[in-house]
């Protein structure tokens, strides 16, 4: 597989395991219909390198959702998903740098009774290859019953956690290390999720990939396009990594989203247009969450989706 960044091929994924056996028509005393999501992926970079990337609060947040985690065995963890969502869990295994597990309360992430299904448990594995590259191997898994929103759980969790490896490939090729501030910002429009997200790649002059993305003053290349998303490496006004996706919400609405990882200036890259030692710069990451955040929310609501 390529190691190089531009136009990276996706993970291969094993897909989820169905139930077992159906569920039965008398109560169920204990989870025991296992599910299972395995994939891995090449990236660029020492496995110290991709340690940092994947196992520690910093550089998951570089890549993935803002993350907090107690860097050891049995510490905690978070996964921030919004103000008001989160998922929880602990470290389990804690093996650096080529092996990290932790489990959340699957349970708890869906709103569902304590107990009612298993821990969701994902396990990373780093493994070594000549050329200066890693191999990242992923399972999660867990027990449920059966229930209908189980094996859409495992189906949406593989379509909506596997681009998030192509974010790290990219974060490991340009911007190994370096800490990341967020810009999330979503909008939900009647229709659905396909063309919702015909209508962003529009408005995003999405072309093919390895060209050229100018929009609402940023520049930059488009990396990897998607069947509903998109992954941008920025240049300018400020480096980093800007993603843009759709989804659907049901009842006949679909909401479009954007979240950029924006890095602080690089000392040793006379090319990063970055200044922050200059206040008058508005080019500095943090500045420009606080200033341009709400205008790109502002854009995505002002976005029309024919009837």
């Amino acid at each position: 597989m390529s190691t190089t960044p531009h136009a990276p091929a996706a993970p291969a994924t094993t897909p989820p395991t169905p139930p077992a056996t159906p569920p039965g028509s008398g109560p169920v005393t204990a989870p025991h219909v296992p599910y299972r999501l395995d994939f891995s992926v090449e990236v660029p970079g020492t496995p110290e390198q991709v340690w940092h990337a994947i196992a520690t609060a910093e550089g998951m947040s570089a890549w993935f959702l803002p993350t907090e985690v107690e860097e050891r065995e049995g510490g905690a963890l978070r996964f921030s998903m919004g103000p008001a969502m989160g998922s929880h869990g602990r470290v389990t295994r804690w093996d650096p740098p080529h092996r990290l597990v932790y489990e959340e309360d699957w349970a708890d992430l869906m709103g569902q009774e304590p107990g009612s299904v298993s821990a969701l448990t994902s396990e990373f594995v780093v493994e070594a290859r000549s050329g200066g590259t890693c191999v990242v191997r992923v399972t999660s898994s867990g027990f449920g019953t059966g229930a209908d929103w189980e094996p859409e759980f495992w189906q949406d969790m593989g379509q909506s956690w596997v681009p998030f490896f192509d974010n790290l490939r990219l974060y490991l090729a340009h911007f190994p290390g370096r800490r990341a501030t967020q810009l999330e910002a979503s909008a939900s429009h009647p229709g659905d999720a396909q063309a919702l997200w015909a209508v962003v790649r529009e408005a995003l002059g999405l072309g093919e990939e390895g060209g050229a993305v100018q929009v609402r003053g940023c520049t930059g290349t488009l990396e990897r396009l998607g069947e509903r998303q998109a992954l941008v490496r920025l240049s300018a006004p400020v480096p980093g990594m800007l993603t843009a996706s759709t989804h659907a919400d049901g009842e006949g609405t679909a909401t479009a989203a954007v979240r950029a990882y924006l890095f602080a200036p690089d000392p040793s890259d006379p090319s990063d247009p970055s200044d922050p030692s200059d206040p008058s710069d508005p080019s500095g990451a943090a500045r420009y969450v606080q200033r341009e955040e709400p205008a790109w929310r502002a854009w995505l609501e002002q976005l029309t989706v024919p009837a």
